[in-house]
């Protein structure tokens, strides 16, 4: 079907009636979608069959055949980012960390344990410009079915910092009820951050020394009896932020100032999103059992990468 764009000012930044492209299908629950510029290749998660997928861009909007197996098993891999040097990181529910995968496609720790204590289910991640790690750890992978939470370790449900190459874990916030995605602005100067459970986003200011600061909501996922329970998030060009809200409505999008724009709507409730082509103007979304593309009218936050080292990729 035709995706719904429900609000006119979402017009502005999406194409009325042109259909979304469904890329892979079949899948258990998808998330950690994310655009490698040099690769030309989106790779995501399959969180409950414990697999990561990739699927090539050969022409740009046109289809490239069946998406392929990266990694299985993959640890019950979610969220997922590169640095800038094109390295995969990876947070694995199965494993309760957050890993790094190097040039030759070894994956390796890095965080497992805060202050002695095993991490809960890392969810999300960004990598900022000095190669600090920041991710999101709720408790999600360890409900078991009767609604238990099996192993836990720390009493909270935590945002925690990484410093480049590994280190000490930072915890910088701790009063969430379930963090899950979060984006930075491009500055660095702000990150914000979905709480699930809470039904809300929140935003930071980011201190000189790495701390969160000013925390408040920034919007809130209730229109007129939808209650959305946000999972990713990310920016485009604008400053709009556009929300996973696990709902059948789509994304939710947000101005820059936190007022509800209207939604972008795919086939299933999303769960996560990523920007990606060549020029940056195409949602992929993670929707339950598929993955979807959009084409959009502006660019999305791009993910950097070292321009040497997506040089060597597009030439490899």
């Amino acid at each position: 079907m035709d995706y719904v764009i429900s609000g006119k000012r979402v017009e502005r930044l999406a194409y009325v009636g042109l259909w979304p492209e469904q890329i892979a299908w079949g899948l258990g629950f998808t998330g950690g979608p994310v655009w490698h510029h040099g690769h030309r290749t989106l790779l995501f998660s399959d969180i409950p069959n414990s697999a990561m997928y990739t699927w090539t861009q050969m022409f740009r909007w046109t289809q490239s055949g069946d998406f392929e197996v990266f990694r299985q098993p993959s640890g019950g891999a979610n969220g997922n980012t590169y640095d800038r040097r094109g390295r995969l990181i990876t947070c694995e529910h199965g494993e309760r960390r957050v890993s790094l995968t190097d040039d030759t496609g070894v994956a390796t720790d890095l965080a497992t344990e805060y202050e002695g204590m095993r991490l809960n289910s890392p969810n999300d991640v960004v990598s900022l410009a000095n190669g600090d790690v920041i991710f999101t750890d709720p408790t999600f992978g360890l409900r078991r079915p009767d609604g238990v939470l099996h192993g836990q370790q720390l009493p909270f449900a935590g945002v925690f910092r990484v410093p480049a190459g590994g280190g000490s874990v930072r915890l910088l916030a701790d009063d969430f009820d379930a963090p899950n995605g979060l984006v930075v602005s491009a500055d660095e100067s702000k990150i914000w951050i979905s709480d699930t459970t809470s039904g809300a986003v929140r935003v930071f200011d980011i201190g000189e020394d790495g701390g969160l600061r000013n925390g408040r909501v920034f919007a809130e996922l209730k229109q007129e009896g939808i209650v959305g329970r946000p999972g990713g998030i990310k920016l485009d060009s604008l400053g709009n932020l556009y929300v996973a809200g696990n709902t059948d409505d789509g994304i939710w999008v947000f101005s820059a100032e936190g007022e509800h724009l209207g939604f972008i709507r795919v086939d299933e409730a999303p769960a996560n999103l990523a920007w990606g082509d060549d020029d940056w103007k195409t949602l992929y979304v993670a929707a339950r059992t598929s993955i979807y593309r959009v084409l959009m009218r502006v660019p999305g936050q791009p993910v950097p990468i070292d321009d040497d080292v997506a040089g060597e990729s597009e030439q490899s």
